[in-house]
C-alpha cells in the first residue's frame, strides 16, 4: 500500500513534511481553487509542533498548531503555494476563522494542551474572527490561559494601533502574544514597549548553523538580551542540530523550536 492510498486514520500518523504528499499535491496548478474548495468542505486541520525547554532532558513547553488544508483526496496542500496568494484577502481571513475554530476546539478537548496559532492583523478587525474568539472565551473562559497568539513583525506594524488595543483587551483573559521573526522585519527595538508581546521568536535566518557563525552569534545574542530586557521569553525557531541548539542554550534562549524536536504532526 503506498502513502496515496492509506486511510484517513493511518495518514493522521505521517509527518506533515512527508515529500510525497507534497509532491502530489504540488502538481496541482490552480492552487488558490483548491484552497477556496478544501475552505468550502471544511478540509482543514491543525498539525501540532512542539516547542521545547532547554533543559537537559527537553520538555514541550506548548505546540504551535499549524493550519494544514487537504485536497478532495486527501493530499495536504502546501501552504508555501498559498499563504502568499490569499493572506491579504477574504479567504486569508476565513483560514484564519477556521484556525481558530479548530485551535478553541483542540484546548476545549484537551485540558493540559497550550497552543499558539498564527493571526493576521488584519483578522483583528475581521467580525467573524472576533465572534469566534469571544465566543470560545465567554463559554470557556480558562482557554484564555492556554491560548496564545503569533504574529509577524511585519502584521505587527501594519496596524499597530489596531493590535496594541487588541492586546491589551486580551491580557486580562489570559492570551499570550508572541512575535514571530523576531530581527527580521520591520519592528524597531523602540516600539517594543508599545505592544504585550510574552514571548518573541528568532528569525530561523538567525538560528540556523549559528554554531559555526560569528554574525548570527552576536546577534542572535543581542536580540535575546534585548527580550529578556522586556521581560519577554525567547524562543529559537528553525533548530535543526545539536550543536545550534548547544549554543543557543550557551547565549540563555528559553526554548528551542525545529525539526530537531520532531516535524508537524496531526497528533501531539
Amino acid at each position: 500500500m503506498t502513502k496515496a492510498t492509506l486511510s484517513s486514520t493511518e495518514m493522521s500518523d505521517l509527518p506533515v513534511a512527508d515529500p510525497l504528499l507534497y509532491a502530489l499535491a504540488s502538481r496541482d496548478s490552480d492552487v488558490v481553487a483548491l484552497v477556496r474548495d478544501a475552505l468550502a468542505a471544511d478540509r482543514a486541520s491543525l498539525a501540532f509542533h512542539p516547542i521545547v525547554t532547554t533543559d537537559p532532558v527537553p520538555q514541550i513547553a506548548f505546540h504551535e498548531g499549524l493550519i494544514r488544508l487537504h485536497d478532495d483526496a486527501g493530499r495536504i496542500i502546501p501552504a508555501a503555494h498559498f499563504m502568499g496568494l490569499v493572506e491579504d484577502t477574504a479567504m486569508g481571513r476565513e483560514i484564519d476563522c477556521v484556525s481558530l475554530t479548530h485551535a478553541l476546539r483542540h484546548l476545549r478537548r484537551n485540558p493540559t494542551l497550550r497552543l499558539s496559532i498564527n493571526l493576521s492583523a488584519r483578522s483583528v478587525a475581521d467580525g467573524e474572527w472576533r465572534r469566534i474568539l469571544d465566543g470560545g472565551l465567554r463559554d470557556h473562559a480558562s482557554l484564555g490561559d492556554r491560548l496564545i497568539f503569533e504574529i509577524s513583525e511585519t502584521s505587527a506594524m501594519m496596524l499597530p494601533d489596531v493590535m496594541i488595543r487588541f492586546m491589551a483587551e486580551m491580557q486580562p483573559k489570559g492570551v499570550a502574544f508572541a512575535l514571530d521573526g523576531f530581527g527580521a522585519g520591520m519592528t524597531a527595538f523602540r516600539h517594543l514597549k508599545d505592544f504585550f508581546f510574552d514571548l518573541v521568536k528568532i528569525d530561523k535566518g538567525f538560528v540556523r548553523g549559528i554554531d559555526q557563525n560569528p554574525d548570527n552569534q552576536v546577534l542572535a545574542e543581542a536580540l535575546i538580551t534585548v527580550a529578556h530586557h522586556f521581560e519577554m521569553f525567547a524562543i529559537a525557531d528553525g533548530v535543526e542540530t545539536e550543536e545550534e541548539a548547544a549554543f543557543l542554550r550557551s547565549i540563555g534562549v528559553d526554548c528551542l523550536q525545529g525539526y530537531l524536536y520532531g516535524v508537524p504532526r496531526f497528533t501531539f
